[in-house]
């Protein structure tokens, strides 16, 4: 697999994440706008990838290496800029509890270590369900073109 497409699958997804951090934000999108970034997010990224030309064929399992860097990157960039926003709205206002809740529980002893193990956590499980929403991409790309890659070969190139 090239590791410049999965660096740029990785910036994009953070992009994409930061911008789901921000509606997030809004009451009733926002648990719409989560679940597309926990569940199916990797196949917008590789359709669109696919659409603007920048990969060729895939097999399901670059469809999962795929889906998994974009779900564990997308969320933690999520998870950064989600975080401090609502912390910062729930101190502003007292419309946003998780706010002053986030900000409590970061106040006592380890409170941050566990925070960030639980924001791995879910990235984790975000990566897992993003790689298999790429796998059935993958797999649907597959069906629809008709084309399959070959056990030896490698369409991949290298930059020098």
């Amino acid at each position: 697999m090239n590791i410049l497409l999965v660096k740029q699958a990785a910036l994009f997804s953070a992009l994409i994440g930061g911008i789901i951090g921000i509606v997030t934000l809004i009451p009733y999108i926002g648990s719409i706008a989560f679940m597309a970034l926990i569940l199916f997010l990797s196949a917008i990224v590789i359709v669109y990838f696919k659409k603007n030309n920048l990969i060729g064929i895939i097999d399901m399992r670059e469809g999962a290496i795929l889906g998994a860097v974009v779900g564990f990157a997308s969320f933690i960039a999520f998870s950064i800029v989600y975080t401090p926003l609502s912390i910062i709205i729930g101190l502003i206002t007292a419309k946003f509890y998780m706010g002053r809740v986030l900000l409590q529980f970061l106040t006592t002893f380890g409170g941050f270590f566990v925070l960030i193990s639980l924001l791995l956590f879910i990235a984790f499980i975000s990566a897992l369900m993003n790689a298999f929403s790429g796998i059935v991409t993958a797999y649907v790309y597959e069906l629809l073109s008709g084309l399959k890659k070959a056990e030896n070969e490698n369409i991949d190139f290298e930059i020098k």
